[in-house]
């Protein structure tokens, strides 16, 4: 098929910045000649492309919207939403590789670490030379964080850390790990780099979605660590929920990128596949189809603008990211399998993105946050009453 061709119905193209559409298309390329290329190799056979980590730090995506006195690439937030859309584009492991060591390692280290620690580690994770990963989630506290049971005790001069997280990306390749823990009657989260004796990560296998990442459980078994390795200014639930908004913005933007490749796909497929003599696009039911999609693409899109200006404003709130992450990937995920079904059976092939891409938005859907629990985010600020439980 062409070339890829990006939906921009409305021209929101017009609405960003000369640096913001540089920034863009610079990543778009990039993933169309060097991550594309790969993809479907990797996807088979359950691996993350580590060789190209170091063409990532040179495109300064890692931290990209952190200041630029750590290494970083200093940009807005819109521009980090564009990258975040072109690399899902390519694929969402892509997307959750960079968003975990941006939004999830570095920014918490930015945010509630030292000033030892951010001078330590921020010029490692920008450049690459370091991998870190996020370790919240545990195998009985998904939706529920608070519920978590890995615990920290000080011992004399030291923390001891015990307990287990799951589904954790990046675990197995990761030089440093965010772990939060229980930690005298709050939650606190801690630096924790992974050949500390005690800490293990062995990869979790039989995915069947996001199979180009590595997905890890972290084994923490008496692990030993000093008491600078606490993050000073992380206390209490509220810390790594943060770290967690600051992921889900990404995640709002990268949706849209996996939406308008599917979209393209069977846009680019419909006018080729001739059907009874036309083109499948030529008749009503798939152009249907491709008018909803290219409507709710064109909705997210001034969404996600609108979040990524307001956060740039410093007025975005938890609930607006719970708007445009719970929008955004369930409407990318109803274009995925609409899109694979206008393929037919080539719409199961890796010959082909649609496929991968409706695999990948199935775990989308459901990490940082789940569509339901991201409902009643939105509920609980319209009443004022949380109904979570």
């Amino acid at each position: 098929m062409a070339a890829y061709r990006a939906l921009d119905f409305f021209d929101i193209d017009d609405m960003f910045s000369e640096e913001e559409r540089m920034v863009r298309d610079t990543v778009r390329s990039w993933v169309s000649e060097r991550f594309l290329p790969l993809v479907m190799e990797h996807f088979e056979a359950g691996t993350f492309p580590m060789e190209l980590v170091p063409e990532l730090a040179e495109l300064g995506v890692f931290g990209s919207n952190l200041p630029e006195q750590y290494g970083c690439a200093g940009m807005n937030n819109v521009c980090y939403g564009l990258i975040c859309q072109e690399l899902e584009r390519g694929d969402s492991g892509l997307r959750s590789f960079v968003s975990v060591q941006g939004s999830l390692v570095m920014w918490p280290i930015h945010e509630y670490g030292s000033q030892a620690q951010k001078e330590h580690w921020l010029p490692k994770l920008a450049s690459g030379e370091a991998i870190g990963c996020f370790g919240l989630t545990e195998p009985d506290a998904g939706s529920n964080p608070g519920g978590m049971t890995t615990v920290a005790v000080r011992d004399g001069d030291q923390w001891v850390l015990n307990g287990r997280k799951m589904w954790i990306t990046n675990g197995t390749v990761s030089q440093v790990a965010i772990v939060w823990a229980k930690c005298e009657d709050t939650i606190r989260g801690f630096i924790v780099p992974t050949e500390t004796p005690g800490f293990s990560a062995p990869e979790q296998k039989h995915k069947w979605s996001l199979r180009a990442s590595v997905t890890s459980e972290l084994v923490l078994e008496d692990v030993r660590l000093p008491l600078d390795a606490m993050l000073p200014e992380a206390k209490g639930l509220k810390a790594p929920l943060s770290c967690l908004t600051q992921a889900r913005y990404g995640i709002a933007w990268g949706a849209l990128g996996a939406a308008q490749a599917v979209f393209d796909e069977a846009l680019q497929y419909a006018g080729e596949r001739i059907v009874f003599d036309k083109p499948l696009s030529g008749y009503q039911i798939p152009q249907a189809k491709l008018a909803e999609m290219a409507t709710e693409i064109t909705k997210g899109q001034l969404l996600a603008l609108r979040l990524g200006r307001l956060k740039d404003m410093k007025k975005m709130t938890p609930s607006h990211v719970s708007m445009a992450k719970r929008n955004n990937v369930m409407k990318a995920l109803e274009i995925s399998r609409v899109g694979r079904d206008m393929l037919g059976a080539n719409g199961i092939s890796l010959e082909y993105g649609v496929g991968r891409h409706m695999c990948n938005l199935e775990s989308v859907v459901t990490y940082e946050g789940t569509h339901d629990i991201h409902t009643l985010a939105i509920g609980a600020e319209l009443t004022g009453i949380p109904a979570f439980r």
